[in-house]
């Protein structure tokens, strides 16, 4: 099932970045979700970024130091009381969820494209 078709302009309004992953928890009380506090090389500093990607990792510890994808300039949400500022961009789910990754290391906050 496709979602609707969207101009080109509606999709530039995406921005997607990769980030290098500082740290990453799970969410005390909760089944699904991870803290995790992402470089973006932006001058205020890394994000926190809430993501429900528990089932898929099995030791947090294992993101650290990863360059994964990231929508970036969505609006913050509060998750569980802890703001999240972005959102992981993966594929897939259950036996096919996948992370996204650059093939060889780049600077945190390059931009997809």
């Amino acid at each position: 099932m496709s979602k609707e078709q969207i101009n080109i302009e509606e999709f530039g309004k995406i921005e997607v970045k990769v980030g290098t992953v500082q740290s990453a928890e799970r969410v005390p009380e909760t089944d699904k979700l991870l803290r995790l506090v992402v470089e973006f090389g932006e001058e205020s500093g890394p994000r926190q970024i809430v993501s429900g990607i528990n089932a898929y990792v099995q030791e947090p510890e294992e993101l650290i130091g990863r360059q994964l994808a990231f929508v970036t300039n969505l609006a913050p949400r509060k998750i569980k009381g802890l703001e999240s500022n972005g959102m992981l961009f993966a594929v897939g789910s259950e036996d096919t969820f996948a992370f996204l990754s650059p093939d060889r290391p780049v600077p945190p906050g390059t931009e997809a494209h």
